[in-house]
């Protein structure tokens, strides 16, 4: 459960409230009790703080006192949690508060800030115990007290108004009700909050479902702009246990480039520091299809999350959201039917030496064979393979040594003529 659950569901009954323990650690501390339910009962009260104005970054802080009572006759152990509630977009980073604890009546007293889920925590607990978690032993009806300072940092985020801080006890489950204060803060703006959606855009001429097309859109509303860039990182999923081999790509300066990421989670390009209302919508147009190992082998629901949140400082996700939309395989091109006209690319091997006279007959194929291509010789000279047998570069040798001795006997026979008329 994140603190701004826990702190949206805390019960505010003025000033002073009822606390009641709820681990299993609070009921062992007190194993009998006389609350009417039969819980050991703590009472606990805030007083207004000093000076109780508006609180600027960079400025004075303003002080309270917290004191718990114990109206049981059993020691109750008491955990103190204080967690903060901003109106605004922003997350709070640690030093985004200014926050101080002093024992005014109770045991030397430690204190920290804690960002469980992304959220604004403070904490404190006995010097003793060395660390946050320990809870301070408040005897039966007794009561203890701490004065609690709480400021604005010089970095409190631009777009970020006042902030509700909650006294509650940390027993590992959720209280049930809590003191809280609202804090203000100047100058005060309109806050507003950061919108993100999905939208599957027309595929075009890609079609089939063979790539999916979406954009993921950002929207703030609300004074002030973010000071930290803004950071996506989105998952891609589908229910079977195939392997899906996802591509995905976004439309960057004008071209479709690939997308960051390994195990089917990918970062996208930051939103720049300095977004607010006044940028209006921003869009990053996504393209999603699968590739040559892929195991899926139909058309599937993927499903796609993105979630936001600040590139630095605390960057836990504060905003998210979802889309699904079908994908299937990308169709192999069938096979052609018809002979390829294409010159193909001369072999690595050695290519088979032929006799020069070869080089003015036509080679013939031999019967049966279809896979005759009429693919011409290179400007070296040579010829391409032209898928008949072996025993057509003898033939066409043959062919050569028997035309070069007909002419021999041609001239021959001629010069005897010559030599008897003579």
């Amino acid at each position: 459960m994140s603190v701004r659950t826990a702190a949206a569901i805390a019960v505010v009954a003025g000033v002073v409230t009822t606390l009641l323990p709820l681990s299993a650690t609070a009921a062992s501390a007190a194993p009998a009790a006389d609350g009417a339910d039969g819980a050991a009962v703590l009472r606990t009260e805030m007083s207004t703080p000093v000076p109780n104005g508006p609180l600027t970054r960079g400025g004075a802080t303003e002080a309270f006192e917290l004191t718990v009572e114990n109206l049981s006759d059993k020691a109750v152990e008491y955990k103190p949690w204080l967690p903060v509630e901003q109106t605004g977009p922003s997350p709070l980073k640690a030093d985004d508060l200014l926050f101080k604890v002093d024992a005014v009546d109770a045991p030397a007293t430690k204190f920290s800030v804690g960002q469980q889920d992304g959220g604004w925590q403070g904490l404190f607990y006995p010097a003793t115990s060395g660390r946050a978690g320990h809870g301070f032993d408040i005897p039966a009806k007794g009561k203890m007290t701490w004065k609690v300072t709480i400021g604005l940092g010089a970095n409190y985020p631009a777009n970020d108004g006042d902030f509700k801080l909650t006294a509650a006890p940390s027993n590992g489950q959720e209280p049930r009700s809590g003191a809280s204060h609202v804090f203000k803060v100047a100058p005060q703006i309109k806050a507003g909050e950061l919108k993100t959606w999905f939208n599957q855009v027309d595929s075009g001429m890609d079609g089939q479902d063979q790539r999916a097309y979406l954009n993921l859109n950002y929207q703030a509303t609300g004074d002030g702009t973010f000071d930290s860039a803004l950071a996506t990182a989105l998952t891609l999923s589908h229910p079977g246990t195939e392997k899906a081999d996802f591509r995905l790509q976004a439309l960057i300066d004008g071209r479709w480039q690939d997308v960051e990421g390994d195990h089917d989670r990918y970062r996208l390009p930051q939103v720049p520091k300095g977004f607010g209302a006044a940028a209006g919508v921003r869009t990053v147009q996504l393209r999603v299809s699968l590739g040559k190992d892929t195991e899926l082998t139909k058309k599937t629901a993927i499903r796609m999350d993105a979630e936001t949140g600040l590139a630095q400082g605390n960057t836990y996700p504060f905003k998210g959201s979802s889309v699904t939309f079908p994908l299937k395989p990308i169709a192999e091109p069938a096979p052609s039917s018809t002979p390829s006209t294409t010159p193909s690319k001369a072999p690595a091997s050695t290519p088979e030496v032929r006799p020069a006279a070869a080089t003015s007959s036509a080679a013939v194929a031999p019967a049966g064979n279809t896979n005759l291509t009429t693919t011409t010789g290179s400007a070296t000279g040579s010829l391409a393979s032209t898928g008949s047998s072996s025993a057509t570069g003898l033939y066409a040798g043959l062919a050569g040594a028997l035309v070069a001795l007909g002419a021999a006997a041609a001239w021959l026979g001629a010069r005897r003529r010559r030599g008897i008329s003579a």
